[in-house]
Protein backbone atom coordinates (compact mmCIF):
# COMPACT_ATOMS: atom_id res chain seq x y z
CA UNK A 1 0.00 0.00 0.00
CA UNK A 2 1.41 3.48 -1.05
CA UNK A 3 2.07 6.67 1.31
CA UNK A 4 -0.85 8.76 2.08
CA UNK A 5 -1.19 11.54 -0.23
CA UNK A 6 -2.92 13.75 1.42
CA UNK A 7 -2.14 15.23 4.81
CA UNK A 8 -4.54 13.68 7.66
CA UNK A 9 -7.35 16.06 9.45
CA UNK A 10 -4.92 16.32 12.85
CA UNK A 11 -2.50 17.57 11.03
CA UNK A 12 -3.95 19.95 8.97
CA UNK A 13 -6.00 20.58 12.13
CA UNK A 14 -2.51 22.01 13.64
CA UNK A 15 -1.67 24.05 11.31
CA UNK A 16 -4.58 25.95 10.96
CA UNK A 17 -4.11 26.64 14.56
CA UNK A 18 -1.78 29.16 13.72
CA UNK A 19 -3.97 30.96 10.91
CA UNK A 20 -3.71 34.67 10.47
CA UNK A 21 -7.00 35.53 11.87
CA UNK A 22 -9.14 34.10 14.90
CA UNK A 23 -12.17 35.06 13.27
CA UNK A 24 -15.01 32.04 13.55
CA UNK A 25 -15.00 32.09 9.57
CA UNK A 26 -11.69 30.92 9.25
CA UNK A 27 -12.15 27.91 11.32
CA UNK A 28 -11.77 24.53 10.01
CA UNK A 29 -15.47 23.12 9.84
CA UNK A 30 -14.28 20.52 11.93
CA UNK A 31 -12.92 22.70 14.73
CA UNK A 32 -15.88 25.48 14.60
CA UNK A 33 -18.10 24.76 17.54
CA UNK A 34 -20.03 27.75 16.78
CA UNK A 35 -20.91 25.72 13.33
CA UNK A 36 -21.21 22.30 14.62
CA UNK A 37 -24.00 23.54 17.17
CA UNK A 38 -26.24 25.43 14.29
CA UNK A 39 -29.43 24.31 14.38
CA UNK A 40 -28.78 23.19 10.84
CA UNK A 41 -26.19 20.82 11.77
CA UNK A 42 -28.57 18.67 13.52
CA UNK A 43 -27.98 15.90 11.03
CA UNK A 44 -24.54 15.89 11.08
CA UNK A 45 -24.27 15.70 14.97
CA UNK A 46 -27.12 12.45 15.05
CA UNK A 47 -24.84 10.66 13.02
CA UNK A 48 -22.01 11.69 15.08
CA UNK A 49 -23.72 10.70 18.20
CA UNK A 50 -24.20 7.08 16.91
CA UNK A 51 -20.94 6.92 15.16
CA UNK A 52 -18.51 7.75 18.22
CA UNK A 53 -19.84 5.25 20.47
CA UNK A 54 -20.38 2.74 17.57
CA UNK A 55 -16.75 2.77 16.40
CA UNK A 56 -15.29 2.45 19.76
CA UNK A 57 -16.98 -0.07 20.94
CA UNK A 58 -16.11 -1.95 17.70
CA UNK A 59 -12.13 -1.00 18.13
CA UNK A 60 -12.59 -2.81 21.73
CA UNK A 61 -14.21 -6.14 20.55
CA UNK A 62 -17.32 -5.60 22.11
CA UNK A 63 -19.48 -7.85 20.32
CA UNK A 64 -22.89 -8.26 22.50
CA UNK A 65 -24.26 -7.01 25.22
CA UNK A 66 -26.58 -7.52 28.34
CA UNK A 67 -28.38 -4.43 28.84
CA UNK A 68 -29.44 -3.70 32.83
CA UNK A 69 -32.10 -0.70 33.22
CA UNK A 70 -33.24 0.56 36.22
CA UNK A 71 -33.77 3.57 38.60
CA UNK A 72 -31.27 6.07 39.63
CA UNK A 73 -32.96 6.37 43.35
CA UNK A 74 -32.73 3.23 44.59
CA UNK A 75 -30.04 2.74 47.28
CA UNK A 76 -27.74 -0.01 47.82
CA UNK A 77 -27.95 -1.65 51.26
CA UNK A 78 -25.47 0.11 53.19
CA UNK A 79 -27.12 3.25 52.24
CA UNK A 80 -30.71 2.12 53.26
CA UNK A 81 -31.06 3.82 56.72
CA UNK A 82 -29.33 6.53 56.05
CA UNK A 83 -31.94 7.44 53.26
CA UNK A 84 -34.69 6.42 56.11
CA UNK A 85 -33.19 8.61 59.09
CA UNK A 86 -32.77 11.67 56.61
CA UNK A 87 -36.53 11.49 56.20
CA UNK A 88 -38.06 14.78 57.76
CA UNK A 89 -41.92 14.17 56.90
CA UNK A 90 -44.41 11.58 57.21
CA UNK A 91 -44.42 11.73 53.14
CA UNK A 92 -40.38 11.61 52.92
CA UNK A 93 -40.67 8.35 55.52
CA UNK A 94 -43.09 6.49 53.34
CA UNK A 95 -41.05 6.84 50.04
CA UNK A 96 -37.72 5.81 51.72
CA UNK A 97 -38.57 3.14 53.52
CA UNK A 98 -40.48 2.08 49.89
CA UNK A 99 -36.79 2.73 48.11
CA UNK A 100 -34.97 0.91 51.39
CA UNK A 101 -37.54 -2.03 50.84
CA UNK A 102 -36.16 -2.56 47.11
CA UNK A 103 -32.21 -2.17 48.28
CA UNK A 104 -31.95 -5.51 47.30
CA UNK A 105 -32.52 -5.10 43.76
CA UNK A 106 -29.01 -3.38 43.65
CA UNK A 107 -27.70 -6.33 45.25
CA UNK A 108 -28.99 -8.54 42.54
CA UNK A 109 -28.04 -6.21 39.72
CA UNK A 110 -24.50 -6.42 41.18
CA UNK A 111 -24.24 -9.94 41.29
CA UNK A 112 -26.41 -10.66 37.65
CA UNK A 113 -23.52 -8.23 36.13
CA UNK A 114 -21.07 -10.36 37.90
CA UNK A 115 -22.28 -13.85 36.59
CA UNK A 116 -22.64 -12.07 33.05
CA UNK A 117 -19.21 -10.34 32.98
CA UNK A 118 -17.83 -13.81 34.46
CA UNK A 119 -18.63 -15.94 31.56
CA UNK A 120 -16.06 -17.65 29.61
CA UNK A 121 -15.36 -15.68 25.85
CA UNK A 122 -13.68 -17.72 22.83
CA UNK A 123 -10.68 -15.85 22.63
CA UNK A 124 -10.98 -14.08 19.59
CA UNK A 125 -10.53 -10.77 20.38
CA UNK A 126 -14.45 -10.46 20.65
CA UNK A 127 -16.66 -9.74 24.29
CA UNK A 128 -19.89 -11.05 24.43
CA UNK A 129 -22.40 -10.49 26.92
CA UNK A 130 -21.05 -6.58 28.13
CA UNK A 131 -22.66 -5.24 30.66
CA UNK A 132 -24.51 -2.12 29.30
CA UNK A 133 -26.13 0.64 31.74
CA UNK A 134 -27.14 3.82 31.63
CA UNK A 135 -23.92 5.18 33.53
CA UNK A 136 -25.69 6.63 37.06
CA UNK A 137 -26.02 5.70 40.19
CA UNK A 138 -28.01 3.20 41.59
CA UNK A 139 -28.91 -0.07 40.02
CA UNK A 140 -26.84 1.52 37.01
CA UNK A 141 -23.98 1.54 39.52
CA UNK A 142 -24.81 -1.67 40.48
CA UNK A 143 -24.46 -3.22 37.14
CA UNK A 144 -21.00 -1.45 36.10
CA UNK A 145 -20.08 -2.66 39.63
CA UNK A 146 -20.44 -5.81 38.93
CA UNK A 147 -18.35 -5.96 36.10
CA UNK A 148 -15.91 -4.47 38.04
CA UNK A 149 -15.66 -6.69 40.81
CA UNK A 150 -14.83 -9.58 38.47
CA UNK A 151 -11.88 -7.40 36.77
CA UNK A 152 -14.02 -6.75 33.35
CA UNK A 153 -14.79 -4.17 31.13
CA UNK A 154 -19.02 -2.78 30.90
CA UNK A 155 -19.98 0.07 29.20
CA UNK A 156 -21.66 3.65 29.99
CA UNK A 157 -24.41 5.34 28.47
CA UNK A 158 -24.77 8.98 30.21
CA UNK A 159 -26.52 11.91 28.78
CA UNK A 160 -26.40 15.21 29.63
CA UNK A 161 -29.27 16.20 31.68
CA UNK A 162 -30.87 19.26 33.16
CA UNK A 163 -29.62 18.34 36.83
CA UNK A 164 -26.44 16.65 37.45
CA UNK A 165 -25.22 13.59 36.07
CA UNK A 166 -22.03 11.82 36.30
CA UNK A 167 -20.35 8.24 34.93
CA UNK A 168 -20.15 6.32 38.45
CA UNK A 169 -17.08 5.37 39.66
CA UNK A 170 -17.35 1.88 38.38
CA UNK A 171 -17.45 2.45 34.59
CA UNK A 172 -14.82 1.83 32.28
CA UNK A 173 -13.70 4.81 31.02
CA UNK A 174 -12.75 4.38 27.63
CA UNK A 175 -16.38 2.73 27.32
CA UNK A 176 -18.11 5.59 28.65
CA UNK A 177 -20.16 7.70 26.53
CA UNK A 178 -21.70 10.94 27.14
CA UNK A 179 -25.45 11.67 24.74
CA UNK A 180 -27.55 14.85 23.81
CA UNK A 181 -29.76 12.82 22.08
CA UNK A 182 -32.05 10.63 23.73
CA UNK A 183 -33.03 8.70 21.07
CA UNK A 184 -29.65 8.06 19.68
CA UNK A 185 -28.55 6.81 23.28
CA UNK A 186 -31.46 4.07 23.41
CA UNK A 187 -30.13 3.45 19.79
CA UNK A 188 -26.80 2.11 21.30
CA UNK A 189 -28.88 0.51 24.63
CA UNK A 190 -30.12 -2.14 21.77
CA UNK A 191 -27.67 -2.14 18.48
CA UNK A 192 -25.68 -5.20 20.57
CA UNK A 193 -28.49 -6.26 23.23
CA UNK A 194 -28.80 -9.78 23.05
CA UNK A 195 -30.40 -9.53 26.71
CA UNK A 196 -32.31 -7.24 28.74
CA UNK A 197 -32.84 -7.05 32.26
CA UNK A 198 -35.34 -4.29 34.18
CA UNK A 199 -35.09 -3.78 37.68
CA UNK A 200 -37.27 -1.39 39.21
CA UNK A 201 -37.54 2.33 38.07
CA UNK A 202 -39.50 5.16 36.81
CA UNK A 203 -40.15 7.21 33.60
CA UNK A 204 -36.82 6.85 31.94
CA UNK A 205 -37.03 2.46 32.92
CA UNK A 206 -40.46 2.35 31.59
CA UNK A 207 -39.58 4.36 28.18
CA UNK A 208 -36.45 2.15 27.76
CA UNK A 209 -38.07 -0.98 29.10
CA UNK A 210 -41.69 -0.30 26.71
CA UNK A 211 -39.51 0.22 23.76
CA UNK A 212 -37.82 -2.73 24.29
CA UNK A 213 -40.98 -4.73 24.04
CA UNK A 214 -42.58 -2.59 21.08
CA UNK A 215 -39.13 -3.27 18.97
CA UNK A 216 -39.22 -6.43 20.05
CA UNK A 217 -43.23 -7.17 19.21
CA UNK A 218 -43.32 -5.83 16.21
CA UNK A 219 -39.96 -7.58 14.41
CA UNK A 220 -38.17 -4.83 14.16
CA UNK A 221 -35.72 -6.19 16.13
CA UNK A 222 -35.02 -10.20 16.90
CA UNK A 223 -36.59 -11.82 20.02
CA UNK A 224 -34.06 -11.96 23.01
CA UNK A 225 -34.87 -12.27 26.87
CA UNK A 226 -36.32 -9.68 28.68
CA UNK A 227 -36.09 -10.01 32.27
CA UNK A 228 -38.53 -7.87 34.68
CA UNK A 229 -36.76 -7.76 38.38
CA UNK A 230 -39.61 -7.57 41.00
CA UNK A 231 -42.97 -9.30 40.21
CA UNK A 232 -44.58 -7.45 43.05
CA UNK A 233 -43.55 -4.13 41.96
CA UNK A 234 -43.74 -4.87 38.08
CA UNK A 235 -47.93 -5.77 38.72
CA UNK A 236 -48.46 -3.22 40.67
CA UNK A 237 -47.18 -0.64 38.01
CA UNK A 238 -48.21 -2.12 34.63
CA UNK A 239 -51.49 -4.15 34.75
CA UNK A 240 -49.94 -6.47 32.01
CA UNK A 241 -53.06 -9.01 31.68
CA UNK A 242 -55.56 -5.33 31.53
CA UNK A 243 -53.96 -4.68 28.69
CA UNK A 244 -54.33 -8.07 26.65
CA UNK A 245 -57.86 -8.24 28.03
CA UNK A 246 -58.73 -5.02 26.27
CA UNK A 247 -57.41 -6.05 23.30
CA UNK A 248 -54.83 -3.39 23.01
CA UNK A 249 -51.93 -6.36 22.82
CA UNK A 250 -52.32 -9.60 22.05
CA UNK A 251 -51.82 -12.06 25.04
CA UNK A 252 -49.18 -13.93 23.09
CA UNK A 253 -47.39 -10.50 23.81
CA UNK A 254 -47.33 -11.71 27.77
CA UNK A 255 -44.63 -13.94 26.67
CA UNK A 256 -42.32 -11.35 25.63
CA UNK A 257 -40.81 -10.99 29.01
CA UNK A 258 -40.34 -12.85 32.68
CA UNK A 259 -40.86 -11.91 36.11
CA UNK A 260 -37.55 -13.15 38.03
CA UNK A 261 -36.05 -11.96 41.55
CA UNK A 262 -32.70 -13.05 41.84
CA UNK A 263 -29.46 -12.87 39.64
CA UNK A 264 -29.08 -16.68 38.87
CA UNK A 265 -32.91 -17.18 37.85
CA UNK A 266 -32.65 -14.55 35.59
CA UNK A 267 -29.26 -15.50 34.14
CA UNK A 268 -30.94 -19.74 34.44
CA UNK A 269 -33.52 -17.79 31.25
CA UNK A 270 -30.88 -16.76 29.54
CA UNK A 271 -29.02 -19.36 29.42
CA UNK A 272 -32.14 -21.30 28.13
CA UNK A 273 -32.58 -19.26 25.33
CA UNK A 274 -29.56 -19.55 24.08
CA UNK A 275 -28.63 -22.69 24.60
CA UNK A 276 -25.49 -22.55 26.66
CA UNK A 277 -24.84 -24.88 29.34
CA UNK A 278 -22.11 -24.18 32.12
CA UNK A 279 -18.58 -23.38 31.02
CA UNK A 280 -19.49 -23.28 27.55
CA UNK A 281 -17.83 -20.19 25.52
CA UNK A 282 -19.81 -17.50 24.13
Amino acid sequence: MGERVFPTSREDAERAEAGPTDHPAYRLAFQDPDFLTREELRPIRLQLELLKPELLQAEHGVESTFVIYGSARIPEPAAAEALQAAARTPEEKRKADSLAAKARYYDEARRLAQIVSSLPQTGDGKRNFVVVSGGGPSIMEAANRGAHDVGQESVALNIVLPFEQAPNPYVTPELSFNFHYFAIRKMHFLIRARAVAAFPGGFGTMDELFETLTLIQTGKIKRMPVLLFGETFWRRIVDFEALADEGTISHKDLELFNFVETAEEGWQIVADFYAIEEGDKV
